[in-house]
């Protein structure tokens, strides 16, 4: 079968790259709220949530959907956020099954198994997802895994390839975490490591398009082997660490709320109890070499930046 693909959130950091590489090899469209004309494939100005997404995948024929449309940071309308993330899906899986696509790759996130103490160790792909209520990605990704799992029970005509990663970095990346490592002293909480597992922005498309060229299903973790603590990370950097106690950066937190931020004090869990995750099984189930690890990649990234005092 002659592949034919559409890419959700295509403007987007991952979303472009991934496009570029495979219009390489494959007929690329892209859909997305606002427009780029500087990529190799078209794209499309359409919402997530918008049922004309059917008639574009009925019209172009596709074959293969990859979903990578998603609010990375919350803001003040939750209600928003949630119809853009998890109605938004709902209407890609309902507009996939409506236009007989054969195959969805859906990006989700290591986020989505919490932030919680009890969390195992290294995290495999069979624990629990139980993502935080109090942060709206983490729970939106929880919800849309449920959504998803639902499908395959319901529509197991259309195959699922989902990629839980954990911290994407590569040159570019620029969002809330890679402030934390730009900022002049490195925030740690006492009494937690709060370990980050980082995977190369160059491996998470490398990884989704042997995904879509293998036709590949299942779910899988995406991170580089190891882990940085906090601690490593501002050794690595030459930066000093700050560790401030629980109940002081609770503190400033709920100050942040009372400013309007979309913030709250059980948000100080996000450094507290960081979900370690196993890359057993996408090496060695799903069969992707992974380039970097994750000391390699957060040393990539702050090579290419200049990070380094």
């Amino acid at each position: 079968m002659t592949k034919r693909i559409l890419i959700t959130g295509a403007a987007g950091y991952i979303g472009h790259q991934l496009g570029n590489r495979l219009a390489a090899h494959y007929h690329v469209i892209g859909t997305d709220i606002r427009a780029r004309d500087d990529l190799a494939f078209p794209v499309q100005v359409l919402d997530v949530r918008d049922p004309k997404l059917a008639r574009v995948l009925e019209e172009d024929g596709i074959s293969h959907v990859v979903h990578l449309a998603s609010i990375l940071q919350a803001s003040k309308d939750r209600a928003r956020d949630f119809d853009i993330d998890v109605n938004g899906t709902r209407n890609v899986l309902e507009c996939c099954t409506k236009a007989g696509v054969k195959h969805i790759t859906v990006t989700s996130s290591g986020a989505a198994y919490g932030y919680y103490p009890d969390n195992p160790e290294w995290i495999d792909e069979q624990d629990a997802i139980r993502g935080n209520p109090e942060f709206a990605y983490s729970d939106h990704k929880r919800q849309i895994e449920e959504l998803l799992a639902t499908y395959r029970q319901q529509h197991p005509e259309l195959q699922q390839l989902i990629f839980r990663p954990g911290t994407v970095l590569g040159k570019d990346t620029r969002n809330q975490i890679t402030d934390l490592f730009m900022a002049p002293r490195i925030l740690a909480l006492k009494g937690s490591d709060s370990p980050f597992v980082f995977i190369w922005d160059e491996d998470v498309i490398g990884a989704m398009e042997m995904g879509l060229r293998e036709d590949k299903s299942g779910i899988y973790n995406m991170a580089g082997d190891g882990a940085l603590t906090m601690a490593e990370i501002a050794k690595r950097l030459n930066k000093p660490l700050l560790t401030l106690p629980v109940w002081l950066v609770k503190a400033g937190l709920q100050v942040a709320q009372w400013r309007g931020k979309p913030t709250s004090p059980a948000q100080v869990n996000f450094l507290r109890y960081r979900p370690e995750l196993s890359n057993r099984r996408l090496k060695e189930e799903f069969g992707y070499p992974l380039a970097k690890t994750s000391a390699e990649t957060f040393e990539y990234f702050v090579e290419a930046n200049g990070l380094r005092r």
